[in-house]
């Protein structure tokens, strides 16, 4: 059962990875959460709103959703939405080093994310954008 929800709108400006993290760890904080457990979400949360401003908009400015959602049993949900270019094969983008990035980019994003939640879940259509469904039970 949902105990809890909130929804962030923001454009896709690198400032506001910042904010997206800062939002998301006070959110979480009603479920008393482990130092470890906070800085885990706020690191996948870092990278799944860094794929947005880099990969689906790149130069462009968009809009990027965030919603939090808490659940009884200490879960926390967190779904990260861009309506960009969208991901060709939702498969090769989440093999560890791929990147349509610069070549500055480790394309270990998903990776990354993978390692720190419970769960990941990557839907994505071309031209229409991506969404990405995080899921960690906190102790």
């Amino acid at each position: 059962m949902m105990i809890n929800s909130a929804e962030l709108t923001f454009i896709s400006r690198s400032v506001n990875e910042r904010f997206a993290r800062m939002s998301v760890a006070a959110f979480a904080t009603q479920l008393d959460p482990t130092v470890e457990e906070l800085a885990e979400i706020k690191t996948a949360v870092s990278e799944a709103v860094t794929n947005c401003i880099v990969h689906a908009y790149g130069s462009d400015l968009g809009t990027i959703k965030m919603k939090m959602q808490l659940f009884d049993s200490n879960v926390l949900r967190i779904t990260v939405r861009d309506f960009g270019r969208g991901i060709d094969d939702v498969e090769k983008a989440m093999e560890p080093c791929f990147s349509t990035g610069a070549d500055d980019r480790a394309g270990m994003g998903f990776t990354i994310m993978e390692t720190f939640m419970d769960s990941i879940e990557v839907q994505s259509e071309v031209g229409k954008g991506t969404r990405i469904t995080m899921t960690k039970k906190l102790k």
